[in-house]
């Protein structure tokens, strides 16, 4: 199950669970969308890999019997921050740009 970061890794902005800003890679690095246009150039600083929206997770649980949902697995609530530089960040940004997420 997703974390569901509350925060911008980058910029801090807030990205409630309900939020279409929000982008992820596959190690759940969160950032908006965009710090990912902007700043990393859909280039995870962490793993070099690229991101796609984070999906939505419903508010209620839709199956009889089942424990889904926000209100059963809520979003986190502890915030992250990059541990890269700018100049770490502009450094892979600019060796994997120009490469295809797939490609990577």
């Amino acid at each position: 199950m997703l974390e569901l970061r509350p925060n911008c890794e980058w910029c801090d902005k807030d990205l409630p669970p309900d939020t279409a800003e929000a982008r992820i890679c596959s190690y759940e690095c969160t950032y908006c969308a965009e710090c990912v246009e902007k700043v990393l150039r859909n280039v995870c600083p962490t793993c070099g890999g690229g991101f796609q929206p984070r999906p939505i997770r419903p508010r209620g649980a839709h199956r009889a019997g089942k424990t889904l949902g926000l209100g059963h697995q809520p979003a986190s609530t502890v915030r992250v921050h990059s541990q890269w530089s700018a100049e770490q960040v502009a450094d892979m940004s600019d060796r994997l740009a120009h490469i295809p997420p797939a490609e990577r």
